[in-house]
């Protein structure tokens, strides 16, 4: 072979192995899903039982008919210091229309409307919780798709760790989330084997900025062991003290929660 087709054959191959690179490299991005958070607050057993029963055999049922699974529905431990009965549903959307067409959805089901007739029709002076607040979400880059926890034992002893960070302004609060993707914090947690359920970014809420997040533990000794893990761990000690995530949290708060037994999980 001649150098000069020697060197048109190299030229070619370095430009195919360029163009597979290119390939690989604009490959799309996991689409990421969205939740809804929406936690039912109640001033009596009634309510409570009113809000459970449309839950477990309305609403889901209702959900599952359309096809959205992995519906999680909590409750505060007994351990909270918050003495108000609340239940949380986390629901998982595809997209932020779809909530929209859920909604609907709903109002056209005449199953739906029959089996909850009583919470739906409940009368103004009698009705099935105090107030509803509901908080939109997205699903973190490094983990766009809601993870199920892989736990055993009994419902009642699990804790679901559902945590708040509030960030003082939009420039930390984004460093904050860019903490968890580009800094490892989700990998850390993964590494550690927290059962995250999700991390999101918070689209609309009450205490914006900030983002939210679950992660999922057997019982509360399990949970204090993983978070000493996780203080002591050498990917934490080197993040915290990283210049560009300083002052990123200005407020916390954390839920104690545990699995209903009609939750999904």
């Amino acid at each position: 072979m001649k150098p000069t087709n020697s060197f048109f054959l190299l030229i070619c191959l370095m430009a195919l192995g360029c163009q597979s690179k290119k390939a690989a490299n604009s490959e799309p991005a996991p689409e990421r899903q969205y939740y809804e958070l929406k936690t039912y607050t109640m001033a009596t057993d009634q309510q409570v039982s009113m809000t459970d029963q449309y839950l477990r055999e309305t609403y889901l049922p209702a959900m599952k008919r359309l096809g959205v699974a992995n519906i999680g529905v909590f409750k505060p431990r007994p351990s909270e210091a918050d003495s108000s009965q609340k239940i949380v549903v986390l629901l998982p959307l595809t997209s932020m229309d779809q909530l929209l067409t859920i909604t609907d959805q709903l109002v056209e089901d005449s199953i739906y409307q029959a089996a909850g007739a009583d919470y739906l029709n409940a009368p103004h002076d009698n009705p099935p919780y105090e107030r509803i607040a509901s908080v939109l979400l997205r699903a973190f880059t490094e983990m766009p798709m809601m993870q199920t926890p892989k736990l055993s034992g009994a419902r009642a002893d699990r804790v679901y760790e559902l945590r708040s960070y509030e960030s003082a302004t939009e420039k930390y609060y984004w460093s904050k989330v860019d903490m968890f993707n580009a800094g490892g914090e989700v990998r850390l947690f993964n590494k550690l084997e927290f059962n995250a359920v999700f991390y999101g970014e918070v689209i609309s809420g009450d205490k914006m900025p900030n983002l939210m997040y679950m992660t999922t533990f057997t019982d509360q000794q399990s949970r204090d062991a993983h978070w000493k893990a996780f203080g002591e761990s050498p990917e934490w000690q080197a993040l915290k003290v990283m210049p560009r995530y300083a002052n990123t949290v200005s407020h916390s708060d954390i839920y104690f929660l545990y699995p209903t037994e009609y939750s999904d999980y």
